[in-house]
């Protein structure tokens, strides 16, 4: 593997005479505006353009732009033809596309399969500008628009469908996404370093297909292929090294297809090569006889640095969507516009969750002085700005700055979670950056309120009381949104999540501390149905505990499996590849029918009248209708109301709700953060 370079150290392209630009051209008009001949990349994406760190065309374009090349912006295209694909001419060097910010199907697509009604991501909300599959549909159509053109694909559907992976919605095992989408290269992760090296080399002239150096990607090879006649398959007689020049050979499209015990063991593979320190590059087979190919895939990328973390926030972003679309809302941007990412990553490893899948487990963090930067431009430059900023947060708004104790510790572990079944003692907790964080955005002149709209860790959060209180007197806008999920710990230890002890600790430390404070302040949590490994009576205990604790629920959701979650392997297997899989091994129980999947649900809104016929049937058949009637002991009346919706939607569900952390929604709070 290439040995890391930093963003900063190249030389750039000459193209850098050409300057800044205040939108990345969309249209030939724009080009013309600015000098341009023609564009150096075409980044295709899913999302409409808008200006800002938080989308990835904008992050990407603007790194890019950076380093000397033209960079030309083809947002939410007509895919029913080429036509649209040839709008800014034949770029010089590839076409990037990417889906957007989410999956493509988790975009369009309810867990029950339903269409959504909108767009987060498109002016007015509208849906329906992009196809399922987005990123395998535009790589085809910029390969028919220009078929000498690299394609490369990128982001986070393209790193969720870098291997076989079940697809929920055709209910299927499919193919690589760089199979089907006929890509001459997949960046996976955090792939900044990597886009910037292989656009550099592809300007001196590197044919596409000889740069197989560079972590964080994936291509297809002849059978057989090695980087060089060093390299050997782990397991290997005379492999050099346990894991340098070796390679884990995952099993193929075919078998995991076919095999549901092999799918699940290719699951546990995957996950246990994903720490950058000591990760594997993995083979994945693919055709037979004659048509045999490999899917390589190089380890993941080394982390970014802060400094690399600041230069990546700090370029020239527009801060607005661009001008086309006039004065048209765009919900993701009205959430983020006044928001700040302040990290990356996620040591959780949580099995419904793929942000480690994609920004992996180490945390990433920007530096302080970056981050009160951001802050001031938004209060100057920002359109609207009233004085509150709406979060500083990440994945998890507390894990800033959070690291091993010992990076030589951190490049060995093979652990999933740093956090589960108990926080590591090699796990520094420190809060006190993040404190001193928060203190200093507060005194910035202009800003009358900071608030925390990520998630929160809060078995982290309960190892520095001193961080609740700052947190609790200063930013919570009423509401903090936490997730136990569940309460029972048959579910729990499938989803790794901490147990009800430490939520009851918490619960104990933010009330103590909003008295304190003289605030009125409530907990949120967010809670998940059908995860696999939950039964009814799981459920059914979870809805007591709410009943208990006087919650109703507004939003809830039931389980989502994305590609390549871990629980994801659970749902299509019914196997726990958390453990060594065989046909042995531990059973996981998993809720497929239609009906019990909108049980589990009801249980989370007992307290709503259209469930109440299922609710009471459900309980008979359990053996609990002691818990009908109409006492305080009861969970659902024996009597209905005379009137009663037929419908269990509860209102419009936004495009928003439950797909930027793919793990449940909203419950009395606002809306889950898009960059979770």
């Amino acid at each position: 593997m290439q040995a890391s370079k930093s963003l900063t150290s190249y030389r750039p392209y000459w193209a850098k005479r050409f300057g800044i630009a205040s939108f990345l051209p969309t249209t030939r008009a724009e080009m013309d505006a600015r000098g341009w001949d023609s564009c150096d990349i075409i980044i295709v994406t899913g999302d409409a353009y808008i200006d800002h760190p938080s989308f990835g065309m904008a992050l990407v374009g603007r790194l890019l732009e950076a380093q000397g090349f033209r960079v030309g912006i083809i947002a939410q295209p007509d895919w029913k033809s080429a036509d649209d694909f040839r709008r800014l001419g034949k770029p010089n060097l590839f076409f990037g596309i990417t889906a957007g910010n989410m999956d493509s199907m988790v975009n369009r697509y309810t867990a029950d399969r339903k269409i959504r009604s909108d767009d987060a991501y498109t002016a007015h909300a509208e849906p329906g500008k992009r196809p399922d599959y987005a990123v395998t549909v535009y790589a085809q159509r910029a390969r028919e628009a220009f078929k000498d053109v690299p394609v490369v694909i990128g982001g986070i559907e393209a790193s969720l469908r870098r291997i076989a992976h079940f697809d929920y919605w055709s209910e299927t095992v499919k193919r690589s996404v760089l199979v089907d989408s006929k890509a001459d290269l997949l960046l996976f992760g955090n792939a900044e370093r990597a886009l910037v090296e292989l656009t550099h080399r592809l300007a001196k002239g590197t044919p596409i297909d000889e740069i197989r150096d560079l972590r964080g990607t994936a291509f297809m090879v002849p059978a057989g292929w090695t980087p060089t006649a060093e390299w050997h398959e782990v397991g290997a007689r005379h492999a050099h090294d346990e894991r340098t020049l070796t390679y884990v050979r995952l099993p193929a499209y075919e078998e995991v297809k076919a095999d549901k015990l092999a799918y699940a063991e290719a699951s546990r593979q995957f996950h246990l090569e994903s720490n950058p320190g000591n990760a594997r590059a993995l083979v994945q087979r693919y055709g037979n006889r004659a048509s045999l190919r490999d899917l390589w895939l190089n380890p993941p990328p080394i982390p970014l640095s802060t400094a690399e973390m600041d230069h990546i926030y700090g370029l020239p972003y527009a801060r607005a969507p661009h001008p086309s679309y006039g004065d048209a809302k765009i919900p993701a941007w009205e959430m983020i516009r006044f928001s700040i990412n302040i990290m990356r990553g996620c040591f959780g490893g949580c099995t419904f969750c793929s942000i480690t899948e994609h920004e992996g487990r180490i945390i990433q963090s920007r530096s302080e002085q970056s981050i009160l930067q951001e802050i001031e431009d938004i209060r100057d430059k920002t359109p609207g700005f009233t004085g509150v900023i709406s979060d500083l947060g990440g994945p998890t708004a507390n894990m800033y700055r959070m690291a091993c104790k010992d990076p030589a510790i951190e490049a060995a572990c093979r652990r999933l979670s740093c956090v589960y079944p108990d926080i590591c003692e090699n796990l520094g907790t420190d809060h006190a950056p993040l404190i001193h964080l928060y203190r200093k955005a507060r005194e910035l002149p202009g800003v009358k309120k900071v608030l925390i709209g990520s998630g929160l860790r809060y078995d982290l959060a309960v190892r520095s009381p001193e961080y609740v209180k700052e947190l609790v007197s200063h930013h919570v806008g009423g509401y903090l949104k936490i997730a136990p999920e569940h309460t029972e710990e048959g579910p729990l230890s499938k989803m790794m999540k901490p147990g009800m002890g430490t939520y009851d600790k918490f619960k104990r430390l933010f009330e103590a501390a909003s008295k304190a404070a003289g605030k009125e302040q409530y907990l949120i949590p967010y809670f998940i149905a059908a995860h696999p490994g939950t039964t009814d009576t799981d459920m059914l205990e979870l809805a007591l505990w709410l009943k208990r604790n006087d919650f109703r629920l507004d939003q809830v959701q039931t389980f989502l499996p994305t590609p390549l979650a871990i629980a994801t392997g659970m749902w299509h297997t019914g196997k726990n590849p958390l453990k060594r899989v065989s046909k042995d091994s531990e059973e996981v129980a998993v809720v497929r029918g239609g009906r019990q999947r909108k049980l589990q649900k009801a249980f989370l809104r007992y307290h709503d009248p259209r469930n109440w016929p299922l609710l009471r049937e459900a309980l008979k058949d359990m053996g609990r209708a002691d818990l009908i009637g109409n006492g305080k002991r009861h969970l659902v009346p024996a009597w209905q109301p005379a009137e009663t919706p037929k419908t269990n939607a509860p209102g419009r569900k936004s495009a928003l709700a439950g797909r930027h952390s793919p793990h449940g929604v909203p419950t009395k709070s606002p809306r889950r953060n898009p960059r979770a």
